[in-house]
């Protein structure tokens, strides 16, 4: 899929991958871009630093079901249609099974539910029009797990079933998907999380470079964007002998635990 002319929405826009996202897509010429947080004045921030004809900016909360529709119907009215939904926003919660359930509700509000009301809100007028695009910023943690967090493996696992139920059900209507799974990432968010070297194993990523991956991969339209390409041989190895990969995890996080 080309960005050029295209119509896009992106959510966390604020920062981390999200503000590297905006600045990726803003070189490529479309036709609008909004960009949603919660924070609008890193928004204005942002937006400031960008050179693009219709730029929108708003205060978007992905976990809620009417105000993800409304934006969408905004750009709709104003614009045609929306091309290309990044469902990027999302949160990190330390704590296994007794993590406090406010936590884990929220995950699953933000790392699951934000990508549902995405669909809910576009695939109207994208099965309509016979074309749309979703990049969804999931997690490796998707595909294998993180050490540390129940409700960030948890959420990250349904959030990537529900990245390839939309490929599989709606590829042959013009609808395309990709998976953003990347490791460790050089953002706010790593403050939340224990030990960094739960997902810094491969190296931290920079967020422009998670950004051009992300492009690229869209670009190419494939489902898996790997910004740490070793991530697929870990999910290969997982899928072969899947006993064999959980005894591996089990020794790496009784390695973490005694640094």
């Amino acid at each position: 899929m080309k960005l050029s002319g295209k119509t896009i929405i992106l959510t966390g826009a604020a920062g981390g991958i999200g503000e590297a996202l905006a600045r990726r897509f803003s070189r490529e010429n479309p036709r609008a871009l909004l960009l949603l947080d919660l924070h609008e004045s890193k928004l204005q921030t942002l937006a400031g630093r960008l050179s693009i004809d219709n730029l929108e900016t708003g205060t978007g909360d992905v976990s809620d079901p009417a105000d993800i529709k409304a934006w969408v119907d905004h750009m709709e009215a104003r614009y045609g249609g929306v091309d290309l939904f990044c469902s990027n926003a999302g949160i990190f919660a330390a704590g296994g099974a007794d993590a406090d359930l406010s936590a884990w509700q929220k995950s699953l509000d933000v790392n699951v539910m934000a990508h549902v009301h995405a669909a809910r809100a576009c695939l109207p007028g994208m099965l309509a029009r016979g074309s749309g695009y979703f990049l969804q910023t999931i997690s490796a943690a998707g595909l294998l797990s993180q050490i540390g967090s129940a409700p960030y493996t948890v959420s990250k696992h349904a959030s990537l079933g529900f990245a390839e139920w939309l490929a599989i059900t709606h590829g042959r209507d013009g609808i395309g998907v990709t998976a953003l799974c990347p490791q460790g990432v050089r953002t706010d968010m790593l403050s939340t999380i224990d030990n960094v070297d739960t997902v810094a194993g491969d190296g931290l990523a920079g967020t422009d470079e998670v950004a051009e991956c992300a492009a690229d991969a869209i670009a190419r339209e494939t489902f898996l964007a790997l910004p740490h390409p070793r991530v697929a041989d870990y999910f290969r190895r997982k899928a072969e002998d899947h006993d064999r990969w959980i005894r591996g995890m089990q020794r790496l996080q009784e390695k973490l635990a005694g640094q």
